[in-house]
C-alpha cells in the first residue's frame, strides 16, 4: 500500500470540491496545501445562536433573524448608478427590508417564499415600507438545507474572502477537506508536555474552531482566547523556538572562538580612567558581556537599551577586553554622523590607555586612509570605528577578535557577515541598538542571540517634558524655543523632508532656514541634512557643538549621532509623519546634560484623545490587523487615526520599551523592525502583541525538550522533529540532526 503523502505536501485543488480554479482563489487566501486549509481559522464567528423575531428589533442591534422572503426589488439610483437590491423578509411578528448594493443578482437569489437567515445591524428605515432595515447584512438560503447545518442556532465561522469565493463556500469547503483529510491530522506535540499546559490534541483543537458547536463561548473565540486558539498558536511558538534553540547550539559548536581574558591589566586601568560610577545594569551587562568573551566559543550578543542609558560604555569594555588579550575590535555605524560621534567620544579613553584608534569613512582617500589600512594590516591599529568603509575589499585586519554593529537593524545580515569574514577565525560579535525591542520580538527575530537589555538611567538624568502643539499654534511653541535659547541654551527644529515635494506637501528644512533664520535673527542658525558632503555635515557638527550655532535645523539625519548635552529643545514639525522610534530618537537628543529637555511636537491632526481614551482605539487596532481597513474607512482616515495614536501614546510614555511594546499593538510586528534578520515571520494563529505569555512557555518548554533530547531522535519526536524542519530548516539553515 502507498503511503499517503503528508499534507502539506498534498496540493489543495486535489481536494474534494476544490479543483484548479478555486486552487487559485484559494491561494490568495494563503492556502496551497490541505495542511493550509486546516490553519487557515476563522477570523471571526457571528453568534446565531439566539434569533431574534422581526417584531422585537431596535435599531442600533447586531442581531440574526430568520423569515421568508415576502418581495425583491432592483432599481439603479440616478446621481451614483448603483444598482440597489432591496428584500422585504417577514415572519410570524412583522417584516424587515434588507438593502444590498451592486448585487443585481439577488432578484433572482432572493423569490418570495425562499426562507433566509440574516446577520447584520439594524437601523431605521423612514422611506421603506418596513419600519427597520439591515444594510448590507450576511445571509444564508436556508430552502433545501440541512437545518442543523448553516441555518441558524449556531456559531457560524466567518473566514476572510476573496472576490469568487465567499466565507459560505469556504465553510463547505472545509466540511468536506475533515471529511476526507481529518484521520491524517497528526498530534507532533508530546502528551507530557500538552497534559502540563492543559492543550487539547490537534484533532480535538481544529473540529471547534472551523466547526463551534452552541456550548462555546462566542466571545472567547472571537479574542482568539480559547484553548484550541491557544493550541494552535502554541504549536507554531514552539517550532520556531526549537529552529531558533538548534541554531544558537550550531553556532556555538561550529564557531570556535577566542576566549578572551577578564583579568587583563588593561581591563583594571579602565576602571581608574572613568570620571563616573557605572549603574548597576551596566554593571550587570558588562558581566554578561565578559563571561560570553572569556569562553573559546563565538559570542553572538544584542546589546539593548533606552537612548542615553550608556550602551557606548558597555561596548567600551568590550573594546578594551579585546584589545587587552592581543586582538583588534571594528565598530561599524550606519552613518557618517553616528561613527564620528562614537569615535570622537571614545577616543579620549583609548589615548589615556594607549590604545591605537582609527577612524575610517567613506570616500576617504590619500596618504591618511593608506596609513590607516596598513596600521590594520599589521596590527598597530587596535580599534577601528566606521561606516559602511570598513566592509571595503581592502580593509583586511592583522587579528579581528571582536565586531561591534550599532544601530543593528540598519544593516543586514550580509553585511555583518561580510565584515566578520574579514577575520581569520569566527570573532564574537556584539550588536546595539537604542531602539528598544519588544520582549516577544526580541524572543523571535533575534531568538538567535543571547540578549542583554540596559534597563537603568544615570543617576540624575531628567525625563523630557513632551508637549504637542496644532500648526495654528506654532507661535506658542516658537515662543518656549526663544525662552531656552534666551537662557543660553540650544535646540534642533527637525523636518522630515530635505526638499519640496511634490507628493508630499510639508515644509522641508532647506525652505524653513531661511524663515526660521529670519524670525530668530538674534541667534545663529544653522543647517543639517543628508544632502550635505561629509565635510560640511562635519563642520556644522563641530560649530553647534562648540556652540557656534544656537539653533540647528535639520533633517531625520540628527536622528542618532549628535550629543550636545547644552541642547535642550527637539521642535519636530509634522510630527504625525514620524514613527514612534524615531521620535523617540529625536528626543533622545536633549535633555542629556544638566538642563531640562523638552520635546515639541507640532501636527496638523487637530484635537488628539488622551492616552487613557487612545488605549482602547490601540486595542481595536491590534484586533483589526486581521481584518486589514476596515471596509467603510479610507485609507487616509485609517492613517490619520493611526497617527492619533501614535502622538497620544508619545506624549504620554518616555519609557522606550514601554513605547516599543505600543508600536507593536498600533502596527504589528511586521511593521515595526524594518530589515528583518532574515525575512519576516508570518503566524498563522500565534500573534505576538497577544500571545506573550505562550511565547515565554514555548521558550522554555524547547530548552528543556532540546536538553532531554537533543538531537529530537526519541521516537514520541520524530513527527515534531519532521514538522521542525520541513517549517524551518531551510530558511534557518538548519541542515538535518539525528
Amino acid at each position: 500500500m502507498v503511503p499517503e503523502a503528508p499534507l502539506w505536501n498534498t496540493p489543495i485543488q486535489y481536494a474534494k470540491g476544490v479543483g484548479p480554479r478555486r486552487a487559485r482563489l484559494l491561494e490568495k487566501l494563503g492556502i496551497v496545501t490541505v495542511e493550509d486549509a486546516f490553519w487557515v481559522i476563522p477570523w471571526r464567528y457571528d453568534n446565531r445562536l439566539e434569533i431574534l423575531p422581526i417584531g422585537n428589533l431596535l435599531p442600533g442591534m447586531k442581531t440574526t433573524i430568520k423569515g421568508l422572503v415576502a418581495r425583491c426589488q432592483i432599481h439603479t439610483t440616478s446621481r451614483r448608478r448603483l444598482v440597489v437590491a432591496t428584500m422585504t423578509v417577514r415572519d410570524e411578528t412583522g417584516f424587515i427590508d434588507c438593502v444590498f448594493f451592486n448585487q443585481p443578482y439577488l432578484e433572482n437569489t432572493f423569490v418570495p417564499g425562499v426562507a433566509v437567515l440574516l446577520t447584520g445591524t439594524v437601523s431605521p428605515n423612514p422611506s421603506g415600507l418596513s419600519p427597520m432595515a439591515m444594510r448590507g447584512p450576511e445571509y444564508e438560503i436556508l430552502e433545501g438545507e440541512d437545518p442543523g447545518q448553516d441555518s441558524g442556532g449556531r456559531v457560524i465561522p466567518i473566514y476572510h474572502e476573496t472576490h469568487g469565493l465567499s466565507s459560505k463556500q469556504l465553510r463547505r469547503i472545509m466540511q468536506s477537506i475533515f471529511q476526507h483529510y481529518g484521520q491524517q491530522l497528526r498530534e507532533i506535540l508530546p502528551n507530557n508536555m500538552r497534559e502540563q499546559l492543559r492543550l487539547p490534541t490537534l484533532s480535538k483543537a481544529l473540529p471547534v474552531l472551523h466547526a463551534p458547536d452552541p456550548q462555546q463561548s462566542v466571545p472567547l473565540l472571537n479574542q482568539h482566547a480559547t484553548p484550541e486558539h491557544q493550541r494552535l498558536a502554541f504549536e507554531e511558538l514552539l517550532l520556531l523556538q526549537l529552529a531558533l534553540a538548534i541554531k544558537r547550539r550550531r553556532q556555538v559548536t561550529a564557531a570556535p572562538g577566542m576566549a578572551f581574558s577578564k583579568q587583563h591589566a588593561l581591563n583594571k586601568r579602565l576602571k581608574t580612567v572613568l570620571p563616573f560610577s557605572l549603574t548597576k545594569a551596566q554593571e550587570r551587562v558588562i558581566r554578561e558581556i565578559s563571561e560570553d568573551m572569556s569562553q573559546p566559543i563565538c559570542m553572538n550578543r544584542l546589546l539593548q537599551g533606552d537612548v542615553g542609558c550608556g550602551k557606548t560604555i558597555v561596548a567600551l569594555h568590550a573594546m578594551v577586553m579585546a584589545c587587552g588579550s592581543g586582538c583588534q575590535t571594528a565598530l561599524m555605524a550606519p552613518t557618517e554622523v553616528l561613527s564620528e560621534q562614537h569615535y570622537w567620544s571614545l577616543k579620549p579613553y583609548f589615548d589615556a590607555l594607549h590604545i591605537s584608534s582609527a577612524l575610517l569613512k567613506g570616500g576617504q582617500a590619500g596618504r591618511g586612509r593608506t596609513v590607516i589600512l596598513d596600521g590594520l594590516q599589521s596590527g598597530g591599529v587596535q580599534v577601528v570605528v566606521g561606516t559602511h568603509a570598513l566592509l571595503q575589499p581592502d580593509v583586511e585586519f592583522a587579528k579581528l577578535g571582536l565586531v561591534i554593529v550599532d544601530e543593528q537593524h540598519k544593516f543586514g545580515v550580509l553585511q555583518r557577515a561580510i565584515l566578520r569574514e574579514k577575520a581569520s577565525w569566527q570573532p564574537d560579535v556584539l550588536v546595539m541598538t537604542a531602539t528598544p525591542i519588544p520582549r516577544t520580538l526580541a524572543m523571535t527575530w533575534y531568538g538567535d542571540l543571547a540578549v542583554s537589555v540596559i534597563d537603568e538611567f544615570p543617576p540624575g538624568k531628567k525625563s523630557i517634558q513632551t508637549k504637542m502643539f496644532e500648526h495654528k499654534n506654532r507661535a506658542r511653541a516658537h515662543q518656549l524655543l526663544r525662552h531656552e535659547l534666551e537662557e543660553g541654551r540650544q535646540a534642533y527644529v527637525v523636518y522630515p523632508l530635505v526638499e519640496p515635494s511634490e507628493k508630499v506637501d510639508l515644509q522641508a528644512a532647506i525652505e524653513a532656514f531661511d524663515d526660521l533664520r529670519e524670525q530668530f535673527a538674534s541667534f545663529r542658525v544653522g543647517i543639517l541634512h543628508g544632502r550635505l558632503s561629509s565635510r560640511e555635515k562635519q563642520s556644522v557638527m563641530t560649530q553647534f557643538q562648540k556652540k557656534e550655532i544656537d539653533l540647528l535645523v535639520a533633517t531625520t539625519v540628527v536622528e542618532v549621532g549628535l550629543d550636545v548635552h547644552n541642547a535642550t529643545v527637539m521642535l519636530i514639525e509634522h510630527a504625525e509623519r514620524f514613527g514612534l522610534a524615531q521620535l523617540h530618537q529625536l528626543r533622545g537628543r536633549v535633555g542629556r546634560g544638566e538642563y531640562q529637555g523638552h520635546c515639541l511636537l507640532i501636527h496638523s491632526l487637530g484635537r488628539i484623545p488622551s492616552y487613557e481614551q487612545q488605549t482602547s482605539l490601540t486595542l481595536e487596532c491590534s484586533q483589526g490587523r486581521r481584518q486589514s481597513l476596515d471596509r467603510r474607512s479610507s485609507s487616509a482616515e485609517h492613517s490619520r487615526s493611526t497617527a492619533k495614536r501614535r502622538l497620544a501614546v508619545f506624549a504620554q510614555l518616555d519609557d522606550g520599551f514601554a513605547l516599543a511594546e505600543e508600536d507593536l499593538k498600533i502596527r504589528g510586528p511586521g511593521q515595526v523592525l524594518g530589515v528583518q534578520q532574515w525575512g519576516e515571520i508570518v503566524f498563522r494563529v500565534a500573534d505576538l502583541t497577544r500571545d506573550v505569555d505562550l511565547l515565554s512557555k514555548a521558550r522554555e518548554f524547547a530548552g528543556q525538550l532540546l536538553q532531554h533530547d537533543p538531537d529530537l531522535s526519541l521516537p514520541e519526536h520524530q513527527a515534531l522533529k519532521e514538522t521542525l524542519f520541513q517549517k524551518w530548516g531551510e530558511r534557518l539553515a538548519l541542515g538535518a540532526i539525528g
